[in-house]
């Protein structure tokens, strides 16, 4: 596979021919950072874990340059980070077992550029290559730029493959803002229960960033057990982890759907619950 990135990485944790491992994949993430995937995407990573038919792989776009630093990486350069960063990505491939992890390399002004197709290009190239039945990406209400910008060169390389050959499933998950908003039937619930020594110890492979100030580890952990036990308030939890999602398949079954309107209507959704919520109790 020739990717447009002198830079991009492409690692096989369990050393599988390259087109074998990318065949065998069913469960594809999108992530903006080095430990997005792991955030966001559990729910593609604990489905497939040591399950002979079902493989996650991961695609991580930027290089981890911009990364927040502390402590031990205070003094760490640009291209320390980076080199770090990436082997955290990959460790965190051989904790989850992914069928394989991309790391493509840009930077992040390049992905918020819409001048550099490259990006694209090489999404297009490894959509081609896995053709998943299930994706994971970020949401279009997150509030990291980007993470949004992420968010559309996924659609546009998506919306050029034929829509036979599109994901059937398409999740946009919660990382720089939660989806707790989202009304109870605009909500998907990915229950993550299971394996949570998995999940800790796959936040916990990116240390650069847990010592380095930013405690992803407890804060993604308690959105989970938080999102479960605040779903009803007149039923006993039925899940002890959850994952909320938006669903993105309509993006992928319409071209002529635009992000901005796939939003507003979400938000209108919204406007409307709380509003007419109060109303039924205003004097």
């Amino acid at each position: 596979m020739l990717l447009k990135n002198s830079t991009a990485d492409i690692y096989i944790p369990d050393e599988t021919p390259l087109e074998i491992a990318l065949n065998r994949t069913t469960h594809l993430g999108i992530g903006a950072h080095q430990d997005d995937l792991e955030v966001f995407a559990f729910h593609g990573i604990l489905e497939c874990f040591e399950q002979g038919d079902k493989w996650f792989t991961g695609v991580t776009v930027t290089n981890g340059s911009g990364s927040a630093r502390s402590g031990t990486y205070s003094n760490y350069s640009d291209e320390e980070m980076m080199e770090a960063r990436r082997l955290e990505q990959r460790m965190a491939a051989d904790i989850g077992k992914y069928a394989a992890q991309f790391q493509l390399g840009y930077k992040s002004s390049k992905i918020k550029s819409q001048d550099d197709e490259n990006p694209v290009t090489d999404l297009v190239s490894i959509l081609q290559a896995t053709q998943p039945h299930t994706i994971y990406l970020h949401n279009p209400a997150d509030k990291h730029e980007t993470h949004i910008a992420t968010l559309t060169k996924c659609l546009e390389a998506l919306r050029q493959l034929p829509k036979d050959d599109r994901p059937t499933r398409a999740f946009g998950c919660e990382v720089w803002r939660d989806l707790d908003w989202l009304p109870d039937e605009e909500k998907v619930c990915l229950n993550v229960s299971r394996k949570e020594r998995l999940a800790t110890a796959l936040l916990e492979a990116f240390d650069t960033q847990i010592s380095g100030g930013k405690r992803y580890d407890l804060a993604t952990l308690g959105r989970r057990r938080a999102n479960a036990t605040f779903f009803d308030s007149h039923e006993i939890d039925q899940m002890e982890s959850v994952i909320f999602a938006m669903d993105l398949s309509p993006l992928l079954q319409s071209d002529e759907l635009s992000l901005e309107s796939f939003l507003e209507e979400k938000l209108k959704r919204f406007r409307e619950d709380v509003i007419s919520t109060a109303k039924r109790f205003e004097e």
